[in-house]
This record gives structure tokens, C-alpha cells and sequence, in this order.
């Protein structure tokens, strides 16, 4: 706890804290204190992008240790890569936007609905759950339109090019006498 503290304290004094990293959106639970996680474990990313440290592997052996060890090591960093990916493919994509906004405006009405009184539908009071998904059908037609099923694709594409083409290509990091073996084939 003090140890936290203390780097919460160093990041503050460098212009970065924790709740600038993580908005205040992201609610207190399990999402925000994994999100917290991979932010405390991040490797530096002068390293992770430097340019000198990548090279052709020499064989498919090396190639598999390669990307084993990298995906383990930079894992964090990977996980940032994608979350930077989704957000280009949303910030490109007005029709994508306009399909959040639907969404996260029903569910927000529903909130403040909820709020007031129960939320009665024919008779019968109705569950949050069924709620969101009553926001989902409705902004189901926007995401259609918006083609949010082939920006989750080219997400996830991009992903597995961009993250493998650096696991393969990026140079293996000396780890103290932990030396990960594999034989050619």
C-alpha cells in the first residue's frame, strides 16, 4: 500500500496520476482495477518501439521463441496497442460514433429513468438487465448501419498484425538466466 502510494506520488511529480490515466467513466470494480493492473505492469515503450532492436529471425525455432517471449513480456504494452487500435477505428468512423452515442444516450436515459421510479413497461416492472438490452435493440439498427461488425473484424485483424509483426520481429529481452529453449525444425 505504501509502496503504491509512493509511485502514485513519483508519477504525480513526473505529471502523470492515475486518474488522469484512467478516466473517472470507468467504474470502481473489476474492469477498472484490471485496466490498473496492466497500467502497473507496462514495460517502458522506449524500448518496446526502438528501432535497432528488430530484426529477421534466423529460423522457425527462434521465431516461436521469439514471439512466446515477447507476448509474455510485453503483454501490457499489447494490450494498450489494441485498446489504441479500437479507438482509431471509432474516432474514424463517424457512423460508428453517432451508433455509440445512440447507445450510451439510451442507457444514460434509462439511468436517470431508473433513478425517478422503476421503470414500468406494460404492467410489469423491468429489470436493469432487460433495460440495457431494450437500449441494445434499439440502437441495434445504428450499428448495423455503421458497420460495427466489420470494425470489430478490422480490429481484431489489425491486431494480430500489428502485435504479431512486432512479437516477431522485436529482439528477445535478456532475462536473468531464464533461458526459454526451443529447437529449430
Amino acid at each position: 500500500m505504501a509502496a503504491e502510494k509512493d509511485q502514485q506520488k513519483d508519477a504525480e511529480v513526473e505529471g502523470l496520476s492515475a486518474t488522469t490515466l484512467l478516466p473517472k467513466l470507468i467504474p470502481s470494480g473489476a474492469g477498472r482495477e484490471w485496466l490498473e493492473r496492466r497500467r502497473a505492469t507496462i514495460r517502458p515503450w522506449g524500448p518496446f518501439v526502438d528501432q535497432r532492436r528488430f530484426s529477421r529471425p534466423r529460423n522457425v525455432g527462434e521465431l516461436c521463441q521469439r514471439l512466446v517471449r515477447n507476448v509474455e513480456y510485453y503483454q501490457s504494452n499489447y494490450v494498450f496497442v489494441f485498446l489504441g487500435l479500437i479507438l482509431y477505428c471509432v474516432a474514424t468512423s463517424p457512423m460508428l460514433l453517432v451508433a455509440l452515442a445512440v447507445f450510451f444516450g439510451a442507457c444514460y436515459i434509462l439511468y436517470l429513468r431508473t433513478l425517478q421510479s422503476k421503470f414500468v413497461l406494460m404492467g410489469r416492472e423491468v429489470s436493469p438487465a432487460h433495460q440495457y438490452a431494450l437500449a441494445g435493440t434499439v440502437s441495434f439498427p445504428f450499428f448495423w448501419l455503421a458497420g460495427a461488425g466489420s470494425a470489430v473484424f478490422w480490429v481484431l485483424g489489425a491486431t494480430l498484425v500489428v502485435i504479431g509483426s512486432h512479437a516477431a520481429f522485436h529482439q528477445v529481452e535478456a532475462v536473468d538466466g531464464v533461458e526459454l529453449q526451443m529447437e529449430p525444425v
